[in-house]
């Protein structure tokens, strides 16, 4: 490399202190853009009928009771309609006055694809005909009282037991047996000391019993009405990741600086 000697060194020698100064704060801010770009990208919100982290196991508590009228029925075929078209991967717990693991968390969404046929009225074929809803598998040996603490019970175990965060969604009229009462509080409470989040899509749920569990759960958990068949969306659209397009641009932007800047020139004094 040839060598210029300047008798204007030392100044060009604070410039160039001052040049690679920015030169490493431009670095640092490409390396932390970056970062948020792998962060966003690995773990992006989604949103079914409630939000759910893309990243966390979910686990559905779906109420399967006698309290659960046909009139709501189509709404929990709307609820498992808009899950299963999700593209994500969910357990599923039924319960009535027991609880059962009907899917293992982890299972693929389409897999709730089937159940929805439970729930969905067919079409009337005459003026005269009154369609009614096909016959569960539920309905006949399982369909009972109702004791939600038996399915939160259980799918409060199962997310303690996930490899990864787990949110439990309950589907529900929310109607409890007053009996069951004090069960579900000790329950909704250990929900809270262990920091499992619960998401609640209700089924008609009248106000006082909303109410109850807006009392013992954290404030500001999610409790939506859930839709019919006719209001579910056919398709959950992921939306444009226009976030991580803007972090991309900036680390790029960035990053073209710092080369830029990267041009050397040595120098000595005379």
């Amino acid at each position: 490399m040839n060598v210029v000697p300047l008798s204007d060194a030392p100044t060009l020698i604070a410039h160039g202190r001052s040049g690679r100064a920015a030169t490493v704060t431009l670095a640092v801010l490409a390396v932390v853009l970056a970062g948020l770009f792998v962060l966003f990208s690995r773990h992006p919100g989604t949103h079914t009928i409630v939000p759910l982290p893309a990243k966390a196991d979910t686990v559905i508590v779906l109420d399967l009771s006698a309290s659960i009228s046909t009139d709501t029925y189509s709404r929990i075929g709307g609820t498992l309609q808009s899950l299963a078209d999700s593209g994500r991967r969910f357990g599923l717990i039924v319960f009535s006055d027991e609880a059962y693991e009907a899917m293992p968390p982890g299972t693929p969404s389409a897999d709730l694809e089937p159940l929805v046929r439970y729930f969905t009225l067919p079409p009337s074929t005459g003026p005269n005909f009154q369609p009614a809803f096909p016959r569960n598998p539920w309905s006949r040996a399982f369909t009972a009282g109702t004791r939600i603490s038996a399915g939160l019970d259980l799918a409060h175990r199962l997310a303690l037991q996930s490899s990864h965060p787990a949110t439990v969604v309950l589907v529900s009229d929310l109607s409890d047996a007053p009996s069951d009462l004090t069960q579900l509080t000790t329950v909704l409470l250990t929900y809270r000391r262990d920091n499992v989040p619960m998401r609640i899509v209700g089924l008609n749920a009248g106000p006082a019993d909303t109410q109850i569990f807006q009392q013992l759960l954290p404030p500001g958990t999610a409790i939506v009405n859930a839709p019919t068949l006719e209001q579910a969306p056919p398709h959950q659209l992921t939306p444009f990741p226009w976030r991580l397009v803007e972090l991309a641009v900036a680390a790029a932007i960035v990053l073209g600086l710092v080369l830029l800047r990267r041009q050397r020139l040595d120098w000595r004094a005379a």
